[in-house]
């Protein structure tokens, strides 16, 4: 009975590492229909940008400056070349994030190299958060999940309840009216873009 419910916060956590891995695909394919190819690509150089980070500055602080830093190249990748490609239908749009997952992994292999990287658990999180019967639990465990819920909170709070949110799912279905006004619909897809990017970046 002990082993199972390891077994089972276990399965959990990673459950909700998955989720959030998906979100942020997820969240740019349903709201601008782009199938982003480097997804994977961002997730992986959230976590070399968080290495560098955590090396210098610590765990806590690569975990608030990474998927900022990635969200932010997000961004200009959809700015300058995501939107110019946009009009010419989705396969061009699955070729460019295509493209882009390669150089952004070849740029990984400049920079980071090709050896195994490693990140100690801060202080705060290392052991186990609780033992049943011998089998521990550990505390990064239950932060990673304590992570996973909240963006589950914060995305579903931005997306339905709030302003900001609407805006957004109006202007995938009327962008016309939404330009009228007053909003930005360009500003507000590189937005959503460089969310989901960041989102890749802190999972």
């Amino acid at each position: 009975m002990q082993s199972f419910v390891i077994d089972a916060l276990n399965g959990v956590s990673y459950g909700l590492l998955l989720f959030m891995l998906s979100a942020g695909l997820t969240l740019i394919f349903s709201m601008l229909g782009v199938l982003n190819f480097a997804h994977a690509s961002f997730y992986m150089l959230g976590a070399y940008v968080g290495f560098s980070v955590a090396a210098r500055a610590g765990f806590w602080w690569a975990l608030l400056i990474a998927p900022v830093v990635v969200g932010l190249m997000g961004a200009a990748l959809e700015r300058w070349l995501l939107r110019r490609v946009r009009p010419h239908g989705h396969l061009a749009e699955l070729l460019l994030t295509f493209g882009a997952a390669y150089l952004i992994g070849e740029g990984v292999k400049l920079v980071w190299g090709l050896q195994a990287l490693s990140v100690s658990v801060p202080p705060a999180l290392d052991g186990p958060l609780f033992d049943v019967y011998g089998l521990a639990f550990s505390r990064y465990r239950a932060f990673m999940m304590a992570v996973a819920l909240a963006m589950l909170v914060v995305l579903f709070a931005v997306l339905r309840v709030s302003k900001a949110g609407l805006i957004v799912r109006a202007a995938l279905t009327h962008p016309q009216a939404v330009e009228a006004l007053g909003h930005d619909v360009p500003r507000v897809f590189t937005g959503v873009f460089a969310a989901g990017t960041a989102l890749a970046a802190l999972a």
